[in-house]
């Protein structure tokens, strides 16, 4: 009996061991599985090399809207009364602390007025013409760069689609290298690159052009300026003393 009891014994203390190892099967089994992430410098990764220029175009295009749009918002600081004080100094035959004040001025309307009063004395005409060319150079100063952002966000995604076409030629040669045994692992690199070149491609493209377009409407407003300011100054030149 002691013996038939110590069996029974076993058996019990066995069962017991084999239900904790199916429940803790169970659980594993149940148990939702972790999706692996992949970060953006991973997927980044897999563009391959077309992601090079496309990364580099960015770099160019974010450092030009930087370095123009501080310029643009410095060139268009204006003191209220500056036409004002030059109308004052004109009036008063205070040539020498007009063109002072210009000069202690760095403001593309300073520069414009400073050569306006260079040229008192001559034909009106003479000295629009000053000014306007003062003006065009100005702007042209001020558009310095400016192009290579519509270059940006033009070939960016020309970049990107290029890595469609070489990711998918890739993707194609892998699938005819393998045969009968066609993986989707197997094509994972050229799909991802075709993706993701395309993506990163219109994203930089995208993000050019609006940069773009916000400095050119911030240089036409100030050119707007520009020429409201020179007629100002031709119309106090016709003013009497």
């Amino acid at each position: 009996m002691g013996i038939l009891l110590q069996i029974t014994q076993t058996s019990a203390e066995i069962a017991d061991t084999l239900n904790q190892v199916a429940n803790q099967v169970s659980n594993e089994v149940a148990a939702p599985k972790t999706e692996e992430s992949l970060s953006i410098i991973n997927l980044a990764l897999k563009g391959g090399w077309i992601m090079i220029p496309i990364f580099v175009l960015s770099i160019i295009a974010i450092y030009i809207f930087v370095e123009r749009y501080i310029a643009i918002n410095r060139a268009s600081k204006e003191d209220a009364n500056f036409m004002n004080n030059i109308r004052d100094f004109i009036h008063n035959d205070r040539l020498d602390s007009a063109l002072s004040m210009c000069k202690n001025n760095t403001t593309p309307i300073a520069r414009m007025m400073e050569k306006g009063l260079i040229r008192m004395g001559k034909p009106l005409n003479d000295i629009n013409a000053a000014i306007e060319n003062v003006g065009k150079l100005e702007v042209a100063r001020l558009e310095k760069n400016i192009a290579w952002l519509a270059t940006a966000a033009g070939a960016a995604p020309m970049l990107g689609f290029l890595g469609t076409v070489t990711g998918m030629v890739k993707a194609f040669y892998d699938m005819s290298k393998a045969g009968n045994n066609i993986d989707i692992q197997l094509l994972s690199n050229g799909i991802y690159e075709a993706m993701v070149t395309t993506v990163a491609g219109l994203i930089v493209g995208i993000i050019a052009y609006i940069c773009y377009n916000v400095l050119v409407a911030r240089i036409e407003k100030l050119v707007f300026i520009l020429e409201a300011r020179a007629s100002e100054f031709m119309d106090l030149l016709h003013e009497p003393a």
